[in-house]
């Protein structure tokens, strides 16, 4: 890139220098490790080494994986970090995810939060990076999202796993009166095998846990690795095929109530009037309650079941406020493109002379086309549930939930309790995407375990309630113009890309005292930092707010993005007479990681030969949370509507630690975006969600899904993430396989607008 957006340079220098000097004068205090919360929750006969390796005298061995896991692998991946460098198997491992705490705070999470390219790496942005890593610990940052879990944790989790081995062999070295350069480690023993003898980590683990961690901490390297880098036995298949108690919503405490809640149809509105005397009447109603919060107002219902829960929120009579925002999805479209029109935004990229390179553009070479995508909901499989009990001053929380810590303060603060007294107990959960980044279910559930007297009580919202009043993928809009040189090749590009605030809106819901600074890169992500080199480009975010609540969706900005930017680039090859692998392929010379996924998922693909009549393949590129990834979707013309019958996928993460995991992730992110571009939309009536189930939201189904090739590269120098990378390509390789067929370019989703699947 010749050079990152003009304000974006003045915007961020001021802020990573400002990072960056808080760190300098708080170096101490950013070295020394938060304190052990393993230390005071010890069963007899365990000790623990760090925050992330306890191990009882009975040679039982716990990994904590501090990162929430809704079906992405992470307590595989990340427990064999631990495993790998202790030289045991993933079976002599337990895996628990831990209290909710600041030593298990997410510095990658945030690293990447600057307004650079991944591939940018000059003094500005690397101090940006280094900055917004420290800021991670500093405030305590526990989270999953953002598919940095095993980015995060590649060193910190093998430094635990190699520290307590160093520790242990220490001990045994002491026990045995050897030297511990005499010693080696297989499957939890330590032998000395020119004596015979041998101790267990079990019987020394209370010995080694008084000593003082080691100063230099020895890796394995990577040739010794027996783990790391090869497929490995997910750790929690086993308890998901034999349908153990390990989600949100199958809690089930001594002496429990039940709950559900319901919630203005209209975002942020309040109750005008409300009736709930026949609700209060029903058997196993204990009670309805107000909720007044950040995140809406509506009523929570106590009962003794919760279908009794659910037939009293039903029966609730209430007239709601208007809402303050456009009533309708046309509405919301217009607001977008009268932003776009208003001009102005944030140029995150800004290279070349854009303006003079269109001043004397002829007619002929300029290409200009606009682009639109609808909210989106999450649709996890398991709705929003939260178990919540207070009791003698202490709440207990029970949650599928990817921030913990944010949850505990939010929750200890609507139940009037210190943060210290709040714990977090993360379950697994069916489905997250983003949206259990989100706080509000476990907040609900807290204030009304405050109206229960000590009992327990399980909040589960019904399918409705969950589809209306999600955070969703925001609505965005995009006006997009080129000039094609006498190559054929695009000369200059502008792209002009509209959408409301994921952090603004985030912040509103769960720290409004904090106002957003600076630009908002999730309104261009996959936009302007691509690996695209083209002498005049620019890429502006014009924050619009449409007053929707929206969030993290899984790839965030990429997921619309990846559409305008990769469909907009495929018009740009059909008009300048340009294959368009070969197109980006020359726009891509200068990142030879990008070039090596295009040609080998064209290869994969046989992109370039003939296909039979009534078949036809798309193509599509994006580079998305450090991973490059490529795609080739070929469909079919049926009797029924369009098939989609294949999918090759080519992605570089750098370095791979579960090729078997990665392989499942890129086909699910492909599957995720599939789903939305074929018919998914939410859309706005009188100011309310018309949608409520799967039966008019729904995903791909079983018989429509496409055969998949995969093949993962590691050939960057960083390792990248693996959850959300096959989201953003999907769906512009579906719309340009889909002009490629039928001729129809369509740039308003979802594709079933235009054209039916089968």
């Amino acid at each position: 890139m010749a050079s990152i957006g003009k304000i974006a340079r003045r915007t961020f220098l001021i802020g990573a220098a400002a990072i960056a000097g808080g760190v300098a004068v708080g170096y101490y205090f950013y070295r020394r490790p938060y304190p052990n919360p393993l230390e005071d929750e010890l069963a007899e006969g365990e000790a623990t080494f760090n925050p992330y390796v306890i191990i009882g005298s009975d040679n039982t061995i716990t990994a904590i994986v501090p990162r929430a896991e809704m079906g992405q692998g992470v307590t595989t991946t990340l427990a064999a970090l631990v495993a790998e460098e202790l030289d045991v198997g993933l079976d002599k491992v337990r895996v628990e995810h831990g209290p909710a705490c600041y030593a298990y705070y997410n510095s990658e999470m945030l690293a990447e939060g600057g307004p650079f390219p991944f591939f940018e790496e000059g003094f500005v942005s690397e101090m940006m990076r280094g900055g917004m890593g420290a800021l991670g610990k500093f405030l305590g940052f526990q989270g999953t999202g953002g598919s940095s879990s095993v980015r995060d944790g590649f060193e910190k989790m093998r430094t635990s796993g190699a520290a307590a081995r160093q520790m242990l062999v220490a001990a045994a070295a002491e026990r045995l009166n050897v030297s511990d350069r005499e010693l080696v480690t297989r499957d939890a023993t330590i032998l000395h095998e020119a004596s015979g003898r041998s101790v267990t980590y079990g019987e020394v683990a209370a010995d080694a846990a008084r000593l003082d961690p080691p100063s230099d901490v020895r890796l394995k390297p990577a040739s010794d690795w027996t783990l790391l880098g090869k497929p490995q036995r997910r750790t929690d298949m086993e308890a998901k095929a034999t349908g153990a108690p390990i989600f949100g919503v199958d809690v089930s405490l001594p002496d429990m109530l039940y709950g559900t809640v319901k919630m203005s149809p209209r975002f942020w509105a309040k109750p005008v009037r409300a009736d709930l005397s026949k609700a209060e009447q029903m058997p196993g109603v204990v009670k309805i309650v107000p909720i007044d919060t950040t995140y809406g107002h509506g009523f929570g219902i106590i009962a003794e079941n919760s279908w009794a829960a659910f037939q009293a929120a039903d029966a609730i009579e209430v007239e709601w406020g208007g809402a303050d925002y456009p009533s309708d999805s046309d509405g919301m479209s217009k607001l977008l493109w009268d932003a776009i029109a208003a001009g102005g935004g944030d140029a995150l990229r800004d290279d070349g002379d854009v303006d003079t390179a269109f001043a004397d553009a002829p007619a002929g070479r300029l290409v200009e086309a606009d682009y639109e995508v609808p909210f989106l909901a999450h649709a996890c499989m398991e709705p929003m549930n939260a178990t919540a009990r207070l009791r003698d001053g202490v709440l207990d929380v029970w949650s599928p939930n990817q921030m913990p810590t944010f949850t505990r303060q939010l929750c200890a603060g609507l139940a009037g309790v210190d943060t210290d007294n709040c714990n977090v107990h993360t379950t697994f959960m069916g489905g997250g995407f983003g949206r259990r980044g989100e706080m509000d279910y476990s907040m609900f559930a807290a204030l009304l375990a405050k109206e229960t007297g000590g009992r327990p009580v399980k909040v589960t919202w019904t399918r409705e309630e969950d589809t209306r009043h999600d955070v969703y993928r925001p609505a965005a809009a995009g006006r997009f113009r080129a000039r094609i040189g006498e190559d054929g090749m695009p000369a200059a590009v502008d792209m002009k890309i509209a959408s409301a605030s994921t952090i603004a809106s985030t912040l509103r819901r769960t720290f409004p005292s904090i106002s957003p600074l600076g630009p908002d890169k999730t309104v261009i992500e996959g936009a302007f930092d691509q690996p695209y080199t083209i002498p005049d480009y620019r890429v502006a975010a014009i924050k619009a707010d449409t007053g929707v609540p929206v969030g993290f969706w899984r790839s965030v900005g990429n997921s619309f993005n990846g559409f305008f930017h990769e469909s907009f680039m495929d018009e740009l090859a059909v008009a300048g007479g340009v294959d368009p692998v070969a197109m980006r392929v020359k726009l891509m010379a200068a990142h030879p990681a990008a070039v090596k996924v295009v040609e080998r998922v064209a290869e994969m693909s046989g992109w370039g030969e003939q296909l039979p009549d009534g078949k036809a393949k798309g193509f599509a590129f994006t580079l998305s949370f450090g991973s490059w990834v490529a795609e080739v979707v070929q469909v079919a013309q049926t009797d029924a509507g369009i098939r989609i019958e294949k999918v090759w996928i080519a992605a570089d993460l750098g370095q791979v630690l579960d090729p078997g995991i990665v392989e499942a992730q890129l086909t699910s992110g492909a599957i995720y975006g599939l789903s939305s571009a074929m018919g998914q939309e939410i859309t706005i009536a009188d100011g309310m969600v018309e949608q409520s189930n799967f039966h008019d939201f729904d995903a791909m189904r079983i018989n429509q899904c496409p055969a998949f090739e995969v093949a993962i590269l590691e050939n960057y120098h960083k390792m990248g993430g693996a959850g959300e990378i096959g989201t953003p390509p999907a769906v512009p390789a579906l719309a340009n396989a889909v002009f490629a067929l039928t001729g129809k370019r369509v740039r308003r989703l979802p594709l079933s607008r235009e054209v039916d699947f089968a």
